[in-house]
């Protein structure tokens, strides 16, 4: 006796599947993105001494994803944003725009 089985059965497993599977592959990423912006802002805080919430801005990743440059900016600051760069694989910070790190990984000429 053979068993036929439902159309609906032989497509609702692999769809539920890939979509899972999607949702476990982009929903990684975005808790890992999340948690980037989170070691920057504490990495910043630490650097600043500042105690108040620090906006992020403009993140563009280097270095195939082991750097970070961006703009921050702190509620007690009076100015605009100023620039960062953050080394993701040695959690190192550089604020100093004229430095030859920032300079080789976040500076237009880097870019082109």
């Amino acid at each position: 006796m053979t068993h036929k089985r439902p159309f609906l059965f032989l497509l609702t497993i692999p769809v539920v599947a890939i979509l899972a599977l999607a949702t476990f592959i982009f929903g990684g990423q975005a808790l890992s993105d999340s948690g980037r912006d989170d070691e920057i802002r504490q990495a910043l805080a630490a650097e600043l001494g500042a105690s108040g919430e620090i906006d992020l801005k403009n993140l563009q990743e280097v270095q195939y994803g082991y750097g970070v440059c961006g703009l921050y900016r702190t509620d007690d600051s009076e100015n605009g944003y100023a620039s960062f760069f953050y080394d993701t694989s040695a959690d190192r910070l550089t604020l100093d725009i004229t430095s030859r790190r920032y300079q080789s990984h976040c500076s237009l000429s880097a870019v082109c």
